[in-house]
């Protein structure tokens, strides 16, 4: 398991795309919006890992609700994983909530299940899995 990204909930991602560019010296390399969770992002490569900015498209998304509670700053940890439906069976048996029973289609081409924060510190983690050509109907 390795750190894939670090997601950061932001309110004008045109401002912090450029605030972020200007902090890693290079622009983001993909934007993408995801509609099932009503969220733009952003993703900007840092060494063998990334940052993914995410703006609310519609006030009922999950980032929206995350900036009304909070204020803009990080939201997630994701970590890559090789096999998430064994991950997830893993991680059950060993005490952890998942926010779901199945992964879900993210950005950047991932199956992708969240954990809750309060079986995680406090945190937000993401388990994310690239996803490979047998398994495009998800």
């Amino acid at each position: 398991m390795q750190i894939e990204h670090i997601g950061i909930a932001v309110k004008d991602l045109e401002a912090s795309n450029a605030l972020f560019e200007k902090l890693l010296g290079e622009g983001p390399y993909k934007q993408e919006t995801v509609e099932a969770e009503g969220v733009i992002t952003s993703f900007f490569r840092v060494g063998e890992s990334k940052v993914e900015l995410l703006q609310a498209t519609r006030e009922d998304s999950p980032i929206a609700k995350f900036l009304q509670r909070s204020k803009e700053g990080m939201h997630h940890i994701a970590f890559a994983v090789e096999d998430i439906y064994a991950e997830m069976e893993r991680l059950r048996k060993e005490g952890f909530t998942l926010l779901s029973e199945q992964p879900k289609r993210g950005a950047d081409n991932k199956l992708v299940v969240f954990l809750h924060p309060a079986s995680a510190n406090g945190v937000l983690v993401e388990l994310c899995q690239e996803i490979k050509s047998s398994e495009e109907d998800v």
